[in-house]
């Protein structure tokens, strides 16, 4: 089985970038998306690739997630991932929501990982309270040992967001902005709706998700060998952690 990930520094060449914002009446929009067209060799690549992970083994992928997770941050510390420093820039959204300049934000970054959007974000922005969680507890453990985490400007904890409820620790409609980057992918696809309606408990109303993941067709999503595939769009690494491939109408929130 091969690592599809992105190596550090490199972006994905397909992704789906989405704004979504939480009405009062409860519904979600979405706007924006980048796709890639395949080329006919690698759309026989797909079409032959057919066969199936055993039920069984995807059900004990399932079971061990979290432990997955916490041993590819163990394996990698804090190396892996480059730091995401073109946050404000690509989501023109964390300024655009602001009333007036200087106003103070609250956001939530949902699998923050290490940190590679969270301190960047913080240091570039001094407005910015920022709630961070993650998966794993190993991650969530690097955050806090970062010399850059300031508990008055940050409050890092461990969730599983498809069954913890968020407002254990963060208050209800208290957040203007929740950032999903690379995170929802990592998600079973039956679950992902599970996510989003955990956030929604701590989003203002009128406030918004800034999601960006892996898009259909990417170079990753190629990379993968038939050995490796879990469902549509949906595959497993060498490592045991997973990815799946959005495309615009398969958005969760629908």
């Amino acid at each position: 089985m091969t690592d599809s990930r992105p190596l550090q520094g490199e972006s994905p060449v397909a992704q789906l970038d989405v704004t979504i914002s939480a009405c009062e009446d409860g519904a979600f929009q979405k706007r924006g998306h980048k796709a890639r067209i395949l080329s006919p060799e690698e759309a026989e690549k797909l079409a032959r690739e057919q066969v199936l992970v055993s039920d069984f083994k995807q059900q004990k992928l399932e079971k061990e997630a979290q432990k997955n997770w916490d041993l590819f941050y163990k394996r990698n510390s804090t190396n892996f991932f480059k730091d995401r420093h073109w946050t404000t820039r690509e989501f023109e959204e964390l300024k655009a929501c602001r009333e007036f300049e200087d106003q103070k934000l609250t956001i939530l970054e949902a699998g923050c990982g290490v940190g590679n959007c969270l301190f960047p974000l913080l240091e570039e922005d001094l407005n910015i309270f920022a709630y961070a969680c993650d998966f794993s507890p190993r991650a969530v453990e690097y955050v806090k040992q970062n010399p850059l985490y300031d508990a008055q400007r940050c409050k890092a904890f461990q969730c599983d967001l498809t069954k913890d409820d968020i407002l254990e620790n963060v208050p209800s409609d208290s957040v203007d902005v929740v950032t999903l980057i690379f995170v929802l992918s990592a998600v079973h696809p039956e679950k992902m709706h599970l996510v989003l309606h955990n956030l929604y408990k701590v989003l203002k109303p009128g406030k918004c998700v800034l999601f960006r993941d892996y898009g259909l067709y990417d170079h990753a999503m190629l990379r993968f060998k038939s050995t490796n595939k879990l469902g549509e769009n949906f595959y497993v690494r060498q490592d045991g952690t997973r990815s799946y491939f959005f495309t615009d109408g398969e958005w969760p929130a629908e």
